[in-house]
């Protein structure tokens, strides 16, 4: 919604600068995008300027050379291009330094040899409507060369664009906007616009209307006026329509579009003597019903949808868009105005179907009042008569009016004060309510609130007006304090300070492990494409949560993995020139649950790493790719941060390389034996080539993860030891085992057959050769080390330990010590 700030002064102007007054809407829940200017600048450089002499230009055709008085001791010479340019005429003027619309700054020039101090301009020029082939001719009543040209047209204004919420259709309406800042603020309101009405009720001769759906259309209104003369509108009148963002286009169409963006009540005039038949009737529209709209377009209609129609037929989709076949033309000498009340939810879903939105169907699909109706009528009329010398029949047609009876809450002191938490005495919240529009009476133990009909389905219950309270006066006089502060202090520390919940420590400490590793955080989109299951091999084993209105097909399923949306960034990064990407994302994915309405919503925690692993330097130009061993690199990295016992083991997945695929085990449940079981908590690998192909992410390995957060055990307590002055013993063990056991495998029985004296375990190198270890073998170099806290080991209690370590591994994986 743009609202242009002169033309809301005019009904409310708080002695605020435009800052100051658009951060005051702000505060009350009235969002204010931004505020634009429209128009010209420099308004000194802009005057009113009579032509004096006008002669042909000697070198150039299409040109006149003017002579003009702008209010100076001596005319200046303005050479202008304008066919209708004529001496005697007062015109706008701008002067060098003028700036136009766009920013332009205007100079002194020399057009074909002749200089031009100025410009004699036209409406566009001025932002004040879209006339260019001739200049603006000003009535000459009371205007004087060199009077600012500010006095007399609306060339320049800020304009604030409003976000406006869909259940405040009533802040679609200048009027609207300006009774939200008198309750702001407490400046003065001008009345209704349409408080004067110079139509009359009763019968009306020469239409006749039938509403066949009035579930749809609660009110129809229609007047009809004779002795129209259509023709431009007066410059006030496409000024504020074009810096409202509407074109002007006539007289009578532009009053429709003032009377709407003043009051929030659309209007359609239609030309009655192209109304087949002198009769209207407000039904559904027929299956494959066809009509043209004002837009030039020919649109099928379905079932459901409300037209209005006359004897040839549709003539109108309602509340959306109105029909050519009865448009008002430069011809029209009798105009039939209709304002009328449709169903909010029907206009939306028409308006959807169609893909055709317009201001119209905006305000009506937030569901528009049946007391609008006349109160736009009686603006309408008034204007028709003043701009179009438009003499209104008597009578009005008015089907289903006036509307229900307005609502009535019981406010009380009480619920006032505990919703409230700050003390608002009585008087002031009657203040509020009825600067707000509502009807107020005293009750002893509160307030009696009559709703007014714009507020009628937002205001339904005693809390909605005490929102109104909270946001137009409570809100600004809260103290800024923390939950239970006032109540109790625990230790110098308020009881209600703020902390993170262990849910979210755990996220922020996943967050810093992997940016220590050097990846970015990216967030992604939690709709999803259907065709990303089967892209990545999921077609059969994932179902989806489907969206009942997705945004479009790309977009119509929630996410059941954040692998989707780190392949498209990532494949986005690598499209813009990106060699190497390394991202993660947290957040939650979608499952449907069984036999409920909502999915579940887990949170996962996934990295993706292509390209490099690390950066090139002088030494190795060509650094490794981020494999699979690079991404569980750093996944151990990211959960050791969190203090997780986990380890790998071989898995399949469709979308990961077989071979370089595994399931990652954390300890979950207890088991019979009271230990507890490892359960599965994510999955780490390499992607399929002909997958990573998919999203052209080619010529290195993509490796990735995914946990699922919820799943993962509690940190361990972190448990400190005492530096010892004893050394360690260290010694390597070469452990000959099955191909089919893993490295994780064979240090979990090392490391539990060396307990307590083995400090650390790994593995350092692998050797095969079927000929000296048989096939299907592979020997594993072991780099262990052992330490007592109290002693210096022996050589006996490290052999001691060696022929357990070496009895464990035959015992448990049929395992030997090589050279043993």
């Amino acid at each position: 919604m743009r609202v242009p700030l002169d033309w809301l002064r005019e009904y409310c102007s708080p002695p605020l600068a435009t800052a100051e007054l658009a951060e005051r809407l702000a505060m009350t829940g009235t969002e204010v995008e931004r505020i634009e200017h429209h128009g010209v600048d420099a308004l000194e450089r802009f005057v009113v300027g009579r032509v004096l002499e006008r002669r042909k230009h000697p070198d150039a055709d299409r040109l006149s050379v003017c002579m003009v008085d702008v209010g100076g001791s001596a005319p200046v010479q303005i050479v202008c291009g304008a066919p209708n340019v004529r001496a005697g005429q007062v015109v706008a003027v701008a002067r060098p330094g003028a700036v136009l619309p766009g920013g332009a700054t205007l100079q002194r020039a020399r057009l074909r040899g002749q200089v031009s101090d100025g410009m004699i301009l036209a409406e566009d020029e001025l932002g004040i409507g879209v006339e260019h082939e001739g200049i603006l001719v000003l009535e000459q009543d009371g205007l004087e060369p060199g009077m600012p040209l500010a006095q007399v047209l609306p060339i320049a204004t800020d304009v604030l664009v409003l976000e406006i919420t869909p259940n405040r259709p009533d802040c679609l309406a200048i009027y609207g906007v300006a009774r939200e800042l008198h309750a702001a603020t407490g400046a003065p309101l001008a009345p209704p616009p349409w408080q004067r009405d110079p139509g009359c009720e009763g019968p009306l001769e020469g239409i006749a209307v039938e509403v066949r759906c009035p579930e749809l259309c609660p009110r129809f209104t229609a007047r009809i006026f004779d002795e129209v003369t259509v023709g431009p509108s007066p410059a006030w009148l496409k000024a504020r329509l074009m810096a409202a963002g509407q074109r002007p286009i006539s007289n009578v169409v532009d009053i429709t579009n003032y009377v709407m963006l003043l009051s929030g009540q659309p209007l359609h005039a239609f030309d009655l003597e192209r109304v087949a038949g002198g009769r209207l009737t407000v039904r559904r529209a027929l299956a494959g019903e066809e009509l043209e709209t004002l837009d030039g377009q020919r649109r099928t209609l379905s079932e459901g949808m409300v037209v209005i129609a006359d004897a040839q037929g549709a003539t109108s989709i309602a509340g959306v868009m109105g029909g050519a076949r009865s448009e008002v033309s430069a011809r029209t000498r009798t105009v039939l105005l209709e304002a009328a009340t449709w169903d909010g939810p029907s206009i939306h879903r028409t308006s959807l179907a169609l893909g055709l939105r317009s201001e119209a169907s905006a305000r009506f699909e937030k569901q528009l009042q049946p007391e609008q109706a006349l109160e736009a009528q009686a603006l309408a009329t008034r204007l028709l008569i003043e701009l179009c010398g438009a003499r209104v029949r008597p009578g009005t047609v008015d089907v289903g009016g006036p509307g229900p009876a307005p609502a009535r809450i019981h406010l009380r002191d009480e619920r006032v004060a505990g919703l409230l938490g700050v003390a608002v005495e009585r008087r002031r919240w009657a203040e509020v309510l009825a600067a707000a529009g509502f009807g107020i009476e005293e009750r002893r133990d509160g307030l009696e609130v009559t709703v007014p009909p714009f507020r009628r389905a937002d205001v339904t219950r005693e809390v909605d007006l005490i929102e109104e309270v909270a946001r137009l006066d409570a809100l600004a006089k809260l103290e800024p304090t923390l939950p239970g502060a006032r109540r109790r202090v625990r230790g110098g520390i308020p009881a209600g300070a703020g902390r993170l919940s262990a849910a979210q420590r755990r996220r922020r400490r996943a967050a810093d492990a992997l940016v220590a590793q050097g990846l970015h955080e990216v967030v992604g989109w939690s709709f999803a494409s259907p065709e990303l299951a089967e892209r990545l091999g999921l077609a059969a084993s994932e179902p989806a949560v489907r969206i009942a209105n997705p945004l479009s097909r790309e977009q119509s399923q929630l996410r059941t993995t954040l692998l989707g949306s780190l392949l498209e960034i990532a494949a986005r990064n690598r499209a813009r020139g990106a060699d190497a990407v390394r991202i993660f994302e947290q957040g939650p994915v979608y499952l449907p649950e069984p036999g409920s309405r909502l999915p579940r919503e887990p949170q996962r925690l996934g990295a993706l790493i292509w390209g490099a692993a690390r950066a090139a330097g002088w030494r190795s130009q060509q650094p490794p790719p981020g494999d699979f061993f690079v991404a569980k690199a750093i996944l151990a990295a990211l959960l050791d941060a969190l203090r997780v016992p986990w380890r790998v083991e071989r898995a399949a997945k469709p979308f990961l390389h077989p071979g370089r695929a595994a399931v990652v085990l954390a300890p979950g449940g207890e088991g019979d034996d009271g230990e507890r079981t490892l359960t599965p908590v994510g999955w780490l690998g390499e992607l399929h080539p002909l997958v990573a192909a998919r999203w052209e992410l080619e010529g290195a390995p993509v490796a990735a993860f995914e946990l699922e957060l919820d799943a993962l055990p509690e940190p361990t307590v972190a448990r400190y030891r005492d530096l010892t002055s004893f050394p360690e013993v260290r010694e390597d063990l070469a452990v000959v085992v099955s191909e089919q056991i893993s490295a994780g495998q064979v240090l979990e029985v090392v490391r539990e057959a060396g307990r307590p004296l083995l400090v650390a375990a790994e593995v350092f190198d692998v050797y095969r050769d079927p000929e000296r270890l048989g096939a299907g073998n592979v020997s594993l170099a072991l780099r262990l080390a052992f330490r007592a806290e109290d002693r210096t080991l022996t050589d006996a209690e490290v052999a001691a330990l060696r022929a357990s370590i070496g009895a464990a591994l035959e015992r448990r994986l049929g395992g030997r010590i090589r050279g043993g």
